[in-house]
Formats: structure tokens, C-alpha cells, sequence
């Protein structure tokens, strides 16, 4: 019997984290890029879909683990929370556009931060396994 490792820690929630603010980055650089383009409607992905759906799949890992079988599982690499949000629809411009520098940074910025938690709790991870693997404290 081969044993998952890698399952069996936080290391492939965070890769989802990271492959989603990644995404979602793309996203809003999109918008900022295209603020003077008349009729540009802001596109962004629902964290709150993304964080669902993570919560599942969690739920899900943790009732397998402990020996229950779902008959339905749960896809990490499934693209259907990356839909546009309607929360930022509310203001149009003259031109028809409903791209605010402001909000768009703010998204930038709050992305940016969970992005860099991620990060910094997936390298404790592989300092901890490192650790581990050449025992040493």
C-alpha cells in the first residue's frame, strides 16, 4: 500500500488557493487594463463559490479519510466557480463601463494578500518536511 503523502496534509488546499488568486489576478489586471474601453463590464470570480466549493472538497477528504465513501466527489480542478461576479455591477459610467480604479485595487490588494498568506503557509510546509525528512530540529 502507497501512502499519500502530500494528501494528507494542507499542501493541495493551498495549491488550489494559490491556482485561484492566481486566476482571479489575471482577472482584475484584466479590468484595470481595460478601464478606458467604452462598454468594458468588470469580470471577476466569486471568492465566495471559490471558498465553498474548497470547503467541500475539504469535508469531503476528511469523511474518506475517516472511511465513508461518498457516491459523488468533489473536483479541486473544477472551473465552475470561475463565473462573473455580479457585486460590482452597481455603478455604470458615461460610457456604459462599470470599471472603478478604486474597487479594482482594493480586489487587487485583497487577493494579493491571500495570495501571499498561502504562500507563506505552504513554505512552513516544506520547512516542517524538510525537517522531517533530514532530522534535524
Amino acid at each position: 500500500m502507497q501512502v499519500d503523502l502530500m494528501g494528507q496534509t494542507s499542501i493541495p488546499v493551498l495549491e488550489q488557493v494559490l491556482n485561484f488568486t492566481q486566476t482571479r489576478h489575471a482577472v482584475l489586471a484584466g479590468n484595470v487594463a481595460n478601464m478606458d474601453t467604452p462598454g468594458y463590464q468588470t469580470r471577476d470570480l466569486s471568492v465566495d463559490e471559490f471558498q465553498t466549493r474548497l470547503r467541500e472538497a475539504i469535508d469531503q477528504r476528511v469523511r474518506r479519510s475517516e472511511g465513508f465513501s461518498d457516491a459523488e466527489t468533489i473536483d479541486l480542478q473544477d472551473d465552475g466557480f470561475k463565473r462573473v461576479a455580479d457585486s460590482m455591477k452597481d455603478i455604470l459610467h458615461h460610457d456604459e463601463s462599470n470599471v472603478s480604479l478604486e474597487q479594482q485595487v482594493l480586489q487587487v490588494n485583497k487577493n494579493q494578500g491571500l495570495h501571499n498568506l498561502a504562500v507563506a503557509i505552504l513554505n512552513q510546509q516544506f520547512r516542517q518536511m524538510n525537517v522531517a525528512i533530514s532530522e534535524r530540529v
